[in-house]
């Protein structure tokens, strides 16, 4: 993987598994004033390395990535606070994207909390329906 390359074999290991297990990761997107706003997510880390979120419409961090696509996110901590993993990158809301109850891996990923919180990928899908796209530029473990 592109985005671990850099990292000793055991450190790309963990920070892999965590990044295709972890259920949560902290989003942070800057308001226009220049504040950094850190939100909890669910995330996809897709094949081509880049995270697929959902999020419901209206929301502070579509409109603070549309002012300002920078952003990073880390995965919620582990044990102790081991083991982190953070990333720096962009962000993006494509028009047109997938809904989520049509992407299969993310499905999957949460099958049980959708079905918990949500009763349906279906009723998910329809309240968190703007995707966001993230693109790591560097990956800190």
């Amino acid at each position: 993987m592109e985005l671990t390359a850099h990292l000793p074999a055991e450190a790309r290991e963990r920070a892999e598994n965590r990044l295709r297990t972890n259920p949560i990761a902290w989003l942070t997107t800057v308001r226009p004033d220049g504040q950094p706003v850190s939100v909890p997510v669910w995330f996809l880390f897709r094949d081509d390395e880049t995270i697929l979120i959902y999020s419901e419409p209206g929301k502070g961090k579509l409109r603070n990535i549309a002012k300002n696509p920078k952003i990073s996110l880390a995965l919620d901590e582990t044990e102790r606070g081991r083991n982190v993993v953070r990333l720096e990158g962009t962000a993006e809301t494509p028009a047109g994207h997938a809904s989520a109850d049509g992407v299969a891996g993310y499905r999957t990923k949460y099958a049980d909390l959708i079905e918990t919180v949500f009763g349906s990928p279906e009723r998910f899908a329809s309240k968190f329906s703007e995707a966001i796209v993230v693109t790591p530029r560097r990956l800190h473990a």
